[in-house]
């Protein structure tokens, strides 16, 4: 029997060693993903008032969305941010609880003036921040960061404004889900034909509703797991293989096609195959390349980050596409993409980029378009994933401590002088069949090391000499 998630997160609290030896950093995190920090230290009402007003001033004339992930601080941090931008005479679109990818759809297809998500994505409990998107339904970009940091540093505006007005946005998932599935580069028919079982836990956060709702339009049968959105995680928040026992289980009882995980605010998707394996979330925006690149028969390149894996190179050389790639973030895939003129893209995190529904990660279209492939094959999912290309990763973090981060690269690049370099972004090793990616971090106080290789002891062997060296 399937555990609550109140019981789950009751053991949790209570077993959880990850929880008690978090290192919280001792400043709030500003940088390409927006805010984020530890509620009522590093963030707290006060500063949430003050981005919203700094952004608001920022942004052009029109109205502005404000959305949360389901973090148990979010209605109060939400209630914050609403109050200062109706202070500064906006008018504000309050769309409540909704995936991270459905405020970039609603500003994107509204013409609206931008938009506030307030979440800390895969971050723990006790974090949480603010995602803020350009008028164009994209994340600011490096320099809007910039100029939007300067504003908050110099503080709010002494302007008096006209106040403006708080309006709900009832059914504006719905014209999310809407959309996702007329989009062209999917088969609903083919789709609702197979009649799919999907479990799908979304870590009671924004994609609860989203997901499941999406899927029984597909005339899919839907296992929910952790799609109560009470507040609380029922697990660690990322969608990495060891926080989806529970869903893995789900899967075999329930004798599922295959099981959905979600991140928090509902932009990163990782899978498990029928037999409740985790597939890893590399394997997301591979998966679905391949469905895609099916049905389209497309043939401009795909983009995707420094750090994704290279088993998307291999698919797309399959249908004679070629793979071009970004700095890490979001927003550098998408200016990537749309300086290509790509159709397809997205990160190996589980994001998936489709920009015939919006440019942003997106779990909704991520979802239809793995159901998509999956719906080109009668045979089971594990099945289908053992003709993939088989790499193993290994995605590691330091704590910085007293090390200077870019200094600690440029050792690495020293040390590994006779290897293939790209300083893009951090430092990427590149061998014939594996590679290693170590850059800092844009939302914590860590290191990242990325490493990929055909095996676990290759993989380990990499990361060891790596490790070494710091």
């Amino acid at each position: 029997m399937l555990k609550s998630s109140r019981e789950y997160v009751s053991n949790f609290l209570i077993c959880g060693s990850e929880v008690s030896t978090v290192i919280f950093p001792m400043e709030l995190i500003r940088g390409i993903s927006g805010i984020r920090g530890i509620v009522g230290q590093t963030l707290t009402e006060k500063t949430a008032g003050t981005y919203a007003e700094a952004f608001q001033a920022l942004q052009p004339d029109g109205a502005i969305v404000v959305a949360r992930d389901n973090r148990h601080h979010g209605p109060g941090i939400m209630q914050v941010v609403l109050q200062s931008l109706v202070r500064a005479g906006r008018r504000v679109i309050d769309c409540g609880m909704v995936p991270t990818p459905t405020a970039q759809f609603l500003v994107e297809k509204n013409g609206y003036a931008g938009g506030i998500v307030i979440t800390a994505s895969h971050n723990p409990m006790e974090y949480n921040g603010m995602k803020f998107i350009d008028a164009d339904g994209c994340f600011l970009d490096g320099e809007r960061n910039r100029e939007l940091f300067e504003l908050a540093d110099a503080g709010p505006s002494r302007i008096e404004h006209t106040a403006g007005i708080i309006e709900p946005c009832p059914g504006c998932l719905r014209r999310h889900i809407e959309h996702t599935l007329q989009l062209s580069a999917i088969d609903a028919t083919a789709i609702k034909a197979r009649n799919f079982r999907v479990a799908v836990d979304a870590v009671n956060g924004a994609g609860s509703f989203a997901i499941p709702e999406l899927l029984q339009a597909l005339e899919c049968e839907v296992i929910p797991v952790h799609c109560s959105p009470d507040g609380y995680f029922p697990r660690l928040p990322e969608p990495l293989p060891d926080n989806l026992s529970i869903l893995g289980a789900a899967v075999r009882e329930y004798r599922a096609d295959i099981g959905l995980a979600l991140d928090p605010d509902g932009d990163r998707l990782a899978l498990l195959d029928e037999q409740g394996r985790a597939l890893g979330e590399e394997f997301s925006i591979t998966f679905a390349a391949d469905g895609f690149l099916y049905h389209t028969g497309q043939k401009k390149p795909l983009v995707t980050n420094l750090s994704t894996t290279q088993a998307l190179d291999i698919i797309a050389a399959r249908h004679g596409v070629s793979v071009l790639r970004s700095a890490i973030g979001e927003i550098n895939v998408v200016k990537m993409m749309k300086a290509s003129g790509c159709v397809f893209g997205g990160e190996g995190n589980g994001g998936i980029i489709l920009p015939e529904s919006h440019y942003g990660r997106d779990a909704l279209v991520g979802t239809v378009l793995v159901l998509q492939r999956l719906a080109l094959s009668r045979n089971p999912l594990s099945d289908i994933a053992a003709d993939f290309p088989q790499f193993v990763m290994k995605k590691e973090k330091i704590q910085l401590g007293n090390l200077d981060p870019d200094q600690v690269i440029t050792d690495l690049s020293e040390a590994f002088a006779d290897v293939e370099q790209n300083t893009v972004d951090g430092l990427k090793l590149v061998w014939r069949d594996r590679w290693a990616h170590i850059r800092k971090s844009n939302t914590e106080p860590i290191i990242r090391i990325y490493i990929e290789a055909p095996s676990e002891k290759e993989a380990v062997d990499i990361f060891e000499l790596v490790r070494k060296h710091i």
